[in-house]
């Protein structure tokens, strides 16, 4: 069997690593010069749209998934004619606009933060006065890792706020005091068989995932259930097949759906190392119709830490004594061993607010020196 791939970044890369185990091939599709996919497969070097390279991709795959959402609608159709795209149309549309995604899960019984469409200034008005400020203005389409949005302070900023986001259709989200964020990611087959990870506390800052930890500390049972229930819910709402994610604010034992993303996602990279099966070979287990394998921890204590900017020094981590992974995903030591710390780097070039690597810390428990030091190592891990 051989899996395609929209999207030759990190994501794709551990895809195809996870492929590998499971003897399935990969080939990807990224318009970039060099990505970091192309070290575990062949890749089609054209655009998204480009009906030529999608007709290519058909022809040699015999499935479609995708590591990123915001896949081109004429792109999805055009591939889902001749092959299966795994996850399907109802998971991309729903997740490329803002404005559908807050109807679609409140429709669906999952809590949201207050929300209002936004297409003008008088429409922004009429938002603040249902809605209030302190508030986020959020374009409907693209944006991640806190762009595309804007902070609403007063009223009298609302021309302002329009302006930054190029003036394009947007919602308006009341801002929420919430205790933490956290998310889930649950994996659906073929079958309508899900399975769930264990919530994952994030620590962001400007808009950007620094830190994940599993078990998620300060997350409370009822909470913890509820978010489970809810993602599981989305999934099966959405005919969804592969992994699904969906990030929550916490406050107290109550929470709230922010977004979710149809892929697998950043949150879930400590689950390399901390689970039994990762959210990369369940995804691919999943969206090529295997059986799902086990979700639970292999550890009692799992912490990622992104490398944002730049990557640590070699030095630095061979002197941590930090096990590197190859482009193969093969760390230079055994890495599910208890109390390992384990870096992923992405093969790229260092970047302001680009993300480049991840380092994994797993153990029975962790002791909180041990992270810190390593955080201190980790450019982008705490914020400055």
């Amino acid at each position: 069997m051989t899996l395609g791939i929209l999207g030759g970044g990190q994501l794709g890369w551990m895809l195809g690593i996870a492929a590998r185990r499971l003897g399935i091939e990969c080939v990807f599709l990224d318009p970039a010069e060099s990505c970091t996919a192309d070290l575990v497969g062949e890749r089609i070097r054209a655009a998204y749209d480009d009906p030529d390279a999608l007709a290519e991709l058909a022809r040699r795959c015999d499935v479609i998934t995708y590591e990123f959402e915001n896949v081109p609608a004429t792109a999805a159709a055009s591939l889902a004619a001749t092959i299966p795209v795994r996850p399907g149309w109802n998971s991309l549309e729903t997740s490329q606009d803002r404005l559908v995604e807050k109807r679609f899960l409140a429709e669906h019984g999952v809590p949201v933060p207050p929300f209002h469409a936004v297409d003008d200034v008088a429409s922004l008005a009429a938002a603040i006065t249902e809605i209030g400020t302190p508030a986020i203005l959020k374009t409907r389409h693209g944006g991640y890792d806190g762009k595309g949005q804007v902070v609403l302070r007063d009223a009298d900023a609302a021309s302002d706020a329009i302006d930054a986001i190029g003036g394009r259709p947007a919602i308006l989200e009341a801002m929420i005091d919430f205790d933490l964020e956290a998310s889930v990611l649950v994996v659906r087959g073929v079958d309508g068989t899900t399975k769930a990870w264990p919530p994952i506390r994030n620590q962001h800052a400007a808009g950007i995932l620094r830190r994940s930890e599993c078990p998620a500390p300060g997350v409370s049972p009822r909470a913890g259930s509820a978010m489970v229930e809810h993602a599981v819910r989305i999934a099966e709402a959405l005919d969804h097949v592969g992994v699904l994610t969906v990030e929550f604010f916490v406050i107290g034992d109550e929470v709230l759906a922010n977004e979710i993303a149809p892929r697998v996602h950043n949150s879930g990279h400590l689950t390399i190392e901390f689970s039994e099966t990762d959210q990369f070979e369940n995804h691919v287990r999943a969206v090529t119709g295997h059986p799902l394998g086990p979700t639970d921890a292999r550890h009692g204590h799992g912490i990622m830490l992104n490398a944002i900017g730049d990557s640590p020094s070699p030095s630095a981590l061979a002197d941590a004594g930090v096990a590197v992974v190859d482009p193969a995903g093969v760390a230079t030591e055994g890495s599910h061993r208890n109390g390992d710390a384990v870096f992923h780097g992405y093969r790229k070039a260092a970047r302001v607010a680009r993300k480049v690597g991840h380092l994994t810390i797993t153990a029975d428990s962790i002791d909180p020196h041990r992270s810190d030091t390593l955080a201190a190592i980790v450019p982008g891990a705490v914020a400055d």
